[in-house]
This record gives structure tokens, C-alpha cells and sequence, in this order.
């Protein structure tokens, strides 16, 4: 896992329900039968990646604020924090 994440990762991720997911799908030939269906999405991923729609700056401006460490949980914890200093003072 990256240090900087753009998003936080979901809880199926964290917890393997996805790689899992992906391998069974693998093995049994779905992902290989379905491949043309993807044909379009993977053109426009592809085409935006070349015009670096992907890259760290532009998604720095999509998402008004830099990446973080840990995701979002940075963010959150001072919130929380700042929440606690306001109601004791």
C-alpha cells in the first residue's frame, strides 16, 4: 500500500474481499470472456491517462487539497482533535 494515498482504501479492500474476488474470476475465465465488453471504458481510461488526467497535479486540483498521509484519517484525527481543544476550552 502507498504511503500518499489519493483516496482511502474501502473496507473490502483492507480486508482482502476484493483481491479474493479477482482471483476466483480469473481462474474460472470470466474476466478473459467479458474482455471485449470493457473495450470502450479502457479506451477513455486510456486516453486520459496519455493527457495526464491521472497525473498528481491534476488530481491535486480536482481534489483542491494534497494527498495525505493514510488517506483521509489525517485529516479526520485533527478535526477531531481541534473538536476536543474548542469544547474543554
Amino acid at each position: 500500500m502507498k504511503f500518499f494515498r489519493y483516496r482511502k482504501p474501502s473496507a473490502k479492500t483492507v480486508l482482502g474481499i476484493t483481491k479474493a474476488k479477482k482471483r476466483i474470476k480469473k481462474q474460472t475465465g470470466i474476466t478473459a470472456a467479458t474482455r471485449p465488453l470493457r473495450a470502450v471504458s479502457n479506451a477513455k481510461r486510456r486516453a486520459k491517462r496519455k493527457i495526464g488526467y491521472y497525473s498528481t497535479p491534476a488530481r491535486m486540483v480536482r481534489a483542491k487539497k494534497p494527498p495525505t498521509p493514510m488517506g483521509c484519517l489525517l485529516p479526520a484525527t485533527v478535526v477531531i482533535l481541534l473538536g476536543i481543544l474548542f469544547i474543554l476550552n
